[in-house]
């Protein structure tokens, strides 16, 4: 793999609506593992819990300890709160919409930052327009991947200013409403939240949700799975990559990265199942066996950059004017999973 100064540009449509189509005409059975988990709703209590209950025990100790348990299970624990965040997105823990965006919300109080309204909306974008960069908010800006460029320092800024990156590709999303009832709605709930978790446990318990959030997704080796996911780290173009190894426990099979794009309607608890049904189709794909070896690989080896990402221009049958409607592409994909 050599360096790069562009993104990978592909012609071909994004991979995953094709192998669905291939696993349910080969393996029709895959079918009945598509569905809701209710008891998801269990574990995001207990991690929301267990979130507040240290918040409380910190509240009066000292700031190493608050930096220590941030990193060595709040980041975990936040990090698992997002794989929840985004089965709510995916409606798969409730027949109701309404149901499964209160779980959303509240799964969202312990990140402190208003969250889960803008990741509803922009990664479903992401799923049905993977790779299009005027509409994938995964995709770095590229004056984000020229800034970061391959350099050891650079992947450790990024990584450490992970939630602001991310932040600001938003304003690429042109075609997007921000702004709007649902964030409004998340942004009161937090406000009152962390109004409440201030007013109770002080700065210390505040700011070890805030430290636990900010972990969680930057510089720690679960941040690694931001990489994992779709950059490119092995001498070859494939699009999407999974993980295979034990942090899948606490972070709830997250890192069943191409069978989630392949079935997005098929819960946490399942995927794995997937795996095992369908083998010659994810066992043949690269993917990755630790995080950690990862986090370490992305900032060192130099061959691995922003830039290590594909982009196209085909949309499908959805023109960019129509993005501000329902998701045409993902009720499409969801009917063919049906």
């Amino acid at each position: 793999m050599t360096r790069r100064t562009d993104f990978v540009h592909s012609e071909a449509s994004e991979p995953h609506r094709l192998r669905t189509k291939e696993i349910l005409k080969q393996f029709p059975e895959t079918r009945d593992l598509i569905g809701k988990n209710p008891f998801t709703m269990l574990i995001i209590v207990g991690l929301v819990g267990s979130m507040i209950g240290l918040a409380w025990l910190l509240r009066d100790q000292s700031w190493w300890l608050i930096f220590g348990v941030a990193y060595l299970y709040g980041a975990f624990a936040n990090h698992a709160l997002f794989v929840m965040i985004h089965e709510c997105v995916h409606n798969l823990l409730f027949k109701s919409r309404a149901a499964n965006r209160f779980a959303g919300f509240f799964a969202n109080l312990p990140h402190v930052m208003p969250g889960y309204a803008s990741f509803e909306k922009y990664h479903i974008k992401h799923h049905s327009f993977q790779g299009i960069h005027e509409l994938d908010a995964d995709l770095p800006n590229k004056w984000e991947a020229k800034l970061i460029d391959n350099y050891f320092i650079g992947k450790v800024f990024w990584l450490l200013m992970f939630p602001i990156f991310q932040g600001t590709r938003v304003s690429r999303m042109k075609e997007l409403n921000l702004f709007d009832g649902m964030l409004i709605l998340n942004i009161a709930i937090q406000i009152v939240f962390n109004t409440a978790v201030w007013y109770f446990t002080g700065w210390h318990g505040l700011g070890f949700l805030f430290l636990s959030f900010w972990f969680s997704i930057g510089l720690h080796p679960v941040g690694a799975r931001w990489v994992q996911e779709h950059y490119m780290t092995f001498d070859s173009e494939q699009e999407t990559y999974s993980y295979y190894g034990p942090l899948n426990t606490v972070a709830f099979n997250v890192g069943y990265h191409n069978e989630h794009h392949d079935f997005p309607s098929i819960p946490w608890n399942r995927l794995p199942q997937l795996k095992k049904a369908a083998p010659e189709y994810y066992e043949t794909l690269y993917y990755h066996k630790s995080w950690t070896k990862l986090f370490f690989r992305f900032l060192f080896e130099k061959e691995i950059s922003l830039f290590n990402r594909i982009v196209r221009n085909e949309r499908g049958k959805v023109a960019l004017t129509d993005v501000s409607k329902p998701d045409e592409e993902m009720v499409e994909l969801e009917a063919v999973e049906a």
